[in-house]
């Protein structure tokens, strides 16, 4: 079976078929979905910035990742349930759009380095050259799935 016919059969599936059916559901979801990605946004450029050196200077940066995590988790939790009914629902329409694949590999991308590089950095107090380079590196990141995101739409 080709990955097109399995997103097919996705969007086919009940859940794809409710939400597609639905008036309100994919508006509803995709509301929560933005609304989401504001948290987001603001967990991630709070620490970045920080890392900067353009805000909370006054604060350790392993103050302000902790600060951060739990509206970063959240974030992304309600973000990867709410993005993934929205690709059930219109799955042939990702499956042909080359910004969802853009979007996937970049969020894989920025997922890591947050997780894996940056988050357990900022926990050690990094500062200086180190520091501005995780957080423009993660803003750079960030910016190309949101970009992506929203291409989606436009593609």
């Amino acid at each position: 079976m080709s990955l097109y016919q399995q997103f097919a059969g996705v969007e086919a599936g009940r859940l794809g078929a409710t939400i597609k059916g639905s008036l309100w559901l994919f508006p509803a979801i995709e509301s929560v979905h933005l609304l989401a990605l504001s948290v987001l946004g603001g967990a991630l450029l709070m620490l970045d910035l920080r890392l900067l050196g353009a805000g909370l200077t006054l604060q350790p940066v392993s103050a302000v990742e902790k600060s951060a995590r739990p509206w970063l988790l959240a974030a992304l939790a309600t973000m990867i349930v709410s993005g993934v009914l929205i690709a059930v629902s219109e799955a042939i329409k990702l499956y042909d759009k080359g910004a969802f694949w853009v979007k996937m590999t970049a969020l894989a991308g920025a997922l890591l380095f947050t997780f894996a590089v940056k988050n357990p950095l900022a926990r050690r107090d990094i500062s200086g050259i180190g520091a501005r380079a995780l957080g423009a590196t993660s803003i750079l990141l960030w910016l190309t799935v949101a970009i992506a995101g929203r291409w989606i739409g436009f593609s």
